[in-house]
């Protein structure tokens, strides 16, 4: 049985970038990435990792002792940290190829999406995936949507959703459910550099997310602004 005590960043977000009406995962092509910053931000937030910008300001990932997750997928990314500092980029391109099938299976184990079974032709076995039953898609997109179109203030994982959202260029693929506004780009670019209006040790982990963010951003096509 998976562990399915609390679904992580990494979960949330494969879950929005999940498109019921097709049945595909959008921005399969730079997916990894974006799924490693979810990870990668969540250490933050525990205060698992710490992020400091080397002498060539490379954003570097340094564990911190004595904080290694319990989760399985957050304890793999750790312990590559753990091993020595690394930069963000390094950390994206080890950790995230592997991550998909996982978060998928927890998914799926968590009833937000199910597999369909089918055939093509009478003969091809194929499978489908479609939307569960646990409502939990629809209320991720509310909480995203509450933030960049109606100006409500983030918590830091509802704001680094929405931020990563941006970062993997499929945010104007949410129009209707998020409307796709000079408003909403203005607002996932604050997100993006951490402007999240947060105090203390929240705004600490906004700027390290910001980071790993930035970092995210400069490895993946640049999003489609057209508004037309």
């Amino acid at each position: 049985m998976k562990d399915l005590s609390a679904p992580t960043l990494a979960e949330d977000l494969l879950l929005v970038l999940f498109q019921p009406d097709s049945g595909a995962i959008a921005g399969e092509n730079t997916l990894y990435y974006v799924l490693a910053g979810a990870v990668l931000a969540e250490l933050a937030f525990n205060e698992s990792v710490t992020t400091t910008t080397s002498p060539t300001g490379s954003a570097i990932v340094e564990a911190v002792e004595g904080r290694a997750p319990s989760d399985g997928i957050l304890r793999s990314a750790w312990d590559y940290a753990a091993d020595k500092p690394r930069a963000v980029q390094t950390m994206l391109a080890a950790i995230g190829p592997a991550l998909r099938q996982p978060l998928l299976e927890r998914l799926i184990a968590r009833s937000d999406i199910r597999e369909e079974n089918g055939k093509v032709l009478g003969m091809l076995k194929t499978t489908t995936l479609k939307e569960g039953g646990s409502g939990r898609r629809s209320g991720l997109i509310g909480e995203v949507r509450n933030v960049l179109v109606d100006g409500v203030e983030p918590t830091p994982r509802v704001a680094a959703l929405a931020a990563l959202m941006w970062a993997s260029g499929t945010l104007p693929q949410f129009d209707p459910e998020i409307p796709w506004s000079p408003g909403v780009i203005t607002r996932a670019h604050e997100l993006e550099r951490g402007d999240w209006s947060a105090e203390g040790a929240t705004q600490a982990v906004a700027r390290a997310t910001a980071a790993m963010l930035g970092m995210i951003a400069a490895s993946v096509p640049p999003p489609n602004n057209g508004l037309g």
